[in-house]
């Protein structure tokens, strides 16, 4: 698939998504965020896909924001189209059936750091600056940046970023919980593709049971949670890699997961 402002690359189960912009600081304008709903068809589409990372062309930026030079000019119908296209291909994100890491050097902000929130987790570099400093423009979030933030970091967090514009740093978003871990810049890309490739040798079946029963259950009752956790567990005691990652482990030797091959 042709892409002009991503690069789609697939090794070891891994499959790579790279905002291509750097000339812009990777900011997302319709084309952009069009492509990274094909590029997620693809990943889809392709089975030997079993984790997958995002990340931004260059040391500068992640995702500077969403492209303000694409928004000056829109109208209201033109604005409420442009967030809702971002929210319908986040939500594809957040929803995709293999987990999904953010690997953030320089700004992201704006639609980066709701780009970023999408994802299962968020690994950052020493260098990497978060924020909604849409209010500085006399808007507000609009892919989901009030409702995602707000579930990461709580409601007062949430509404300080979002009401004052201020932009935090890589050590600041680990403390409130909006980052993972914090590497120096030149050794982010080495320590996500080292988690991205070990979820790849996991079983199928298991991460993406995990990835579906934290999303769907958080918001649950646990009484009503519970009984899905149980129904995924049976689930896997139906895969051939159940059996594998056992016998690997009677037998003290590496587990081989085939199952989602």
């Amino acid at each position: 698939m042709a892409y002009e402002f991503i690069i789609y690359e697939v090794q070891d189960g891994v499959a790579t998504i790279t905002i291509n912009r750097p000339k812009a600081m990777n900011a997302l304008n319709p084309q952009v965020v069009a492509e990274l709903d094909q590029a997620i068809s693809q990943v889809e589409a392709d089975d030997a896909v079993k984790c997958v990372v995002i990340t931004g062309a260059g040391d500068k930026a992640f995702v500077a924001g969403a492209d303000i030079a694409a928004m000056v000019q829109m109208n209201a119908l033109e604005g409420r189209k442009f967030s809702l296209m971002g929210q319908n291909v986040f939500f594809r994100l957040e929803k995709l059936d293999r987990p999904v890491i953010a690997a953030v050097k320089g700004f992201a902000l704006g639609g980066g750091t709701e780009l970023a929130m999408a994802c299962d987790f968020i690994y950052a570099a020493d260098n990497a600056k978060f924020g909604q400093p849409e209010i500085n423009l006399g808007i507000i979030p609009g892919f989901g940046g009030t409702q995602r933030l707000t579930r990461l970091v709580g409601k007062a967090r949430a509404k300080e970023m979002c009401l004052t514009g201020v932009i935090i740093d890589a050590a600041e978003a680990k403390e409130i919980g909006l980052v993972n871990k914090v590497f120096p810049a030149e050794e982010l890309m080495a320590a996500v593709m080292k988690t991205a490739k070990g979820i790849a040798q996991k079983g199928k079946v298991s991460t993406r049971a995990i990835k579906y029963l934290v999303d769907a259950g958080s918001d649950l009752p646990l009484e009503r949670a519970m009984p899905m956790e149980a129904e995924c567990f049976a689930t896997c005691f139906a895969s051939p890699d159940q059996k594998e990652g056992m016998s690997a482990f009677l037998e003290k030797r590496k587990a081989n997961f085939t199952g989602g091959k």
